[in-house]
């Protein structure tokens, strides 16, 4: 009977078994919430949910990296793993664990957006119009042939524009 040798070389095993934890991080894993969020190239952003509205106060951006063919989470800015290498922090685990292949090689493949040329750029003032219309032009200074004596002396909004007449003090 014949093995299939390229069938075994390709099975790489899992993320998990790239990284070192504990029980009580496996467990904290398994216990807790977490979302996740391509932030860039080989980057995804780790939550912990648990903490509820308290949650933004533990997010951490977490590495990627292949290794042996099979992305591995291998960074995060947490202080757990910023200042313990015997252990990888719950943030990995997490990752490699309830995340899993699709989100690592999510990460793996993400491609920055491409940038906008200068010409394509608009301002807030292009793409804004108070009334839905055209920008205000400013208006060249022309004869008005309105009667302002209607308004007891006071002018008309289109011989102020014009510069003809000023609003009286």
């Amino acid at each position: 009977m014949e093995t299939n040798d390229s069938a075994a070389e390709k099975d790489t095993g899992t993320a998990v078994e790239h990284l070192s934890f504990g029980k009580k991080t496996a467990l904290r894993v398994s216990w807790e919430a977490w979302s996740f969020r391509i932030v860039g190239p080989h980057q995804v952003e780790v939550c912990n949910e648990s903490y509820g509205y308290l949650k933004d106060d533990h997010k951490y951006t977490v590495g990627v990296e292949v290794r042996d063919g099979l992305a591995v989470p291998v960074e995060c800015d947490c202080p757990a793993d910023l200042y313990n290498d015997d252990y990888d922090c719950k943030h990995k685990v997490a990752l490699a664990t309830v995340g899993g292949p699709t989100v690592l090689n999510a990460a793996v493949n993400y491609e920055s957006p491409a940038k906008e040329t200068s010409s394509e750029l608009e301002t807030m003032a292009d793409k804004l119009k108070a009334d839905g219309g055209l920008p205000a032009e400013p208006r060249e200074s022309q004869e008005s042939d309105c009667d302002c004596s209607q308004l007891d002396g006071f002018p008309c909004f289109s011989c102020v524009l014009s510069g003809e007449r000023t609003v009286p003090e």
